[in-house]
């Protein structure tokens, strides 16, 4: 039997490649906000035009995530980690040459297209090319290089900005996707296919994105991006109207619990490593830690000055459990359906997000900022539900697609 072990130095070069692309997918989906001044003034534009083109490219990637899973799983990742990768960043560059907003429409849903390939396709990759030992570690890099372009892509065009045209800013940014993609070409030696099912391609996988353990899955995601969108985008109201926080002490809070959140993944991705077996139990214990102080924030009135500390260790544990979600979910996936399990759970992260700030946002209208944080730990509490039944109803199901000995 060859030995398809990669060594630790291959470990880090997949990361570094899967990441980079990664990195681009994200700071693509938040790189045209800033521009929505400019483009107001030169187009004519309504901002409700102005948002339907983030819309269409958030859309996009969602809406396209689970069938490209199918194609990722009968084809194999590479070609359309390559392909993706290109079409999206060379969809950014068009923008560049734009002169009727419509076109800027049909470039965002077409660079959606490009990204709704990354995480099906990084998945299958990283399932196929990493040390078991090291999946953790590899899975948080992932979600680090994520979040690192979410974080990255305003301030970076804003500062492009100040020294060039949106035009020239546009094309700078999107020609940055063609040496990532000369890279993994260069090197897609390194990046292994996933495990395939012995024998026949696999098949049924409609019944599979359909099954308890992966819808519970599917909830688990939906959940957690639920709260975490709800945190994101009310904490500093709340604060302000239950205990008149200034914005600036309120505004350090969020900062606090996104860099602890970010920071919480690679902690996660290297105890799910050294920890190996139960990774359920860490979920359950860094998200009761995260709800509490969450719930806190709502209900003492912390000091100003340790606002942003308690802010920071509740989003460094809900970071933290991120990782061990993400491997769970892997180690649950029959082999060779890593690309469409991805592809649809993860499908719920932005879904997720888009929920959650309407009906939270009615709650402070109707004057009841006080269970805006309660709502966000009950949807916490509901996730490690779906968590557990989740783990408890794929072990079995595990354990039917062994194969006879």
């Amino acid at each position: 039997m060859p030995d398809a072990t990669p060594s630790a130095k291959r470990d880090y070069q997949t990361c570094a490649l899967i990441g980079t692309g990664h990195f681009l997918s994200h700071f693509y989906m938040l790189c045209l906000p800033p521009l929505f001044l400019v483009w107001r003034a030169e187009f004519g534009v309504s901002f409700a035009m102005l948002g339907l083109a983030v819309a269409l490219m958030s859309g996009t990637t969602a809406l396209l995530q689970t069938p490209v899973g199918f194609l990722v799983d009968r084809h194999g990742a590479r070609p359309f980690l390559v392909g993706g990768t290109l079409l999206m960043a060379l969809s950014i560059s068009a923008m560049a040459f734009v002169q009727d907003f419509r076109m800027i429409l049909v470039l965002a849903v077409l660079s959606g297209v490009g990204n709704s390939v990354i995480h099906p396709a990084d998945y299958a990759i990283l399932a196929g090319s990493i040390r078991k030992e090291f999946m953790g570690r590899a899975f948080a890099l992932h979600t680090f290089t994520g979040n690192l372009g979410f974080a990255l892509g305003p301030p970076v065009i804003a500062g492009l900005l100040l020294v060039m045209g949106w035009r020239d800013a546009l094309l700078l940014v999107g020609l940055l996707g063609v040496p990532v993609v000369g890279a993994i070409l260069w090197q897609s030696r390194i990046l292994q296919e996933q495990p395939k099912k012995r024998g026949d391609v696999a098949k049924g996988g409609a019944r599979l994105l359909t099954s308890k353990p992966i819808l519970a899955f599917f909830a688990f995601f939906l959940l957690s991006a639920m709260a975490g969108s709800g945190v994101s985008a009310f904490l500093i109201t709340v604060l302000g109207k239950l205990w008149s926080t200034p914005v600036a002490v309120a505004s350090l809070a969020l900062t606090g619990y996104m860099a602890g959140a970010t920071a919480g993944v690679l902690v996660g991705g290297w105890v799910a490593d050294k920890r190996g077996g139960n990774l359920l139990g860490m979920v359950v214990a860094l998200t009761l830690v995260s709800m509490a102080l969450l719930l806190s924030l709502g209900l003492v009135p912390w000091p100003e000055f340790l606002l942003p500390f308690v802010a920071l260790v509740a989003g460094a544990c809900l970071g933290a459990s991120r990782t061990p979600r993400d491997v769970m979910l892997k180690d649950a996936c029959p082999p060779g359906e890593v690309g469409k399990v991805f592809g649809f759970v993860s499908a719920g992260l932005p879904l997720g997000s888009a929920i959650t700030p309407v009906p939270l946002g009615f709650l402070l209208d109707m004057g009841h900022e006080a269970l805006v944080l309660p709502v966000v730990a009950l949807l916490l509490g509901l996730s490690l539900l779906c968590a557990g039944g989740a783990r408890a109803l794929s072990l079995p199901a595990r354990a039917r697609m062994q194969p006879a000995e």
